[in-house]
């Protein structure tokens, strides 16, 4: 697969072509699953990013590779017992159909763990903008600091 990759399009165009109805297959599932993410190559493979990168996909040569990050493949590990996985990517093999519901699942798990760590961000940004606001304010608002006196010049 070529390196210089840029689109999910290109990624797609450039696989194996008995892998691409499947890589187009994932690529529909997971935009139905979160519709206002955004496709990104990353790590030279198609991601979904809303705040962050919640997923990514990737062709293999057996198999569909699925990298939710960890905690998923975590919550979801009854789930998938049927398939290979590590701490966090999930193979599916090409020889038989994606799990569109599990997928599906993870997807929008995902999603809520990115809206809850956007959220803690934002929360950690407020205070320090709040402090920085009532330094500003409070050093606009002091009187100016008197410069000590000047010394009388001496006289020889």
């Amino acid at each position: 697969m070529k390196t210089n990759i840029t689109t999910t399009d290109a990624y797609i165009a450039a696989a194996d072509a008995a892998h691409r109805p499947v890589l187009e297959t994932m690529r529909t599932i997971i935009r139905k699953a979160a519709p206002k993410a955004t496709e990104v190559i990353s790590y030279g493979m198609p991601a979904f990013k809303q705040h962050g990168v919640l997923v990514y996909f990737a062709a293999a040569k057996k198999h569909l590779g699925f990298y939710p990050t960890g905690s998923p493949t975590k919550v979801f590990a009854n789930e998938l017992k049927d398939y290979v996985t590590t701490k966090g990517a999930i193979q599916f093999p090409y020889d038989c159909q994606l799990p569109v519901g599990l997928i599906t699942k993870i997807v929008k798990f995902r999603l809520r763990e990115d809206a809850l760590k956007a959220a803690e961000k934002a929360i950690k940004k407020k205070p320090a903008k709040k402090a920085a606001v009532k330094v500003a304010a409070k050093a606009t608002t002091q009187p100016a600091l008197k410069s000590a006196p000047k010394k009388a010049a001496k006289k020889k």
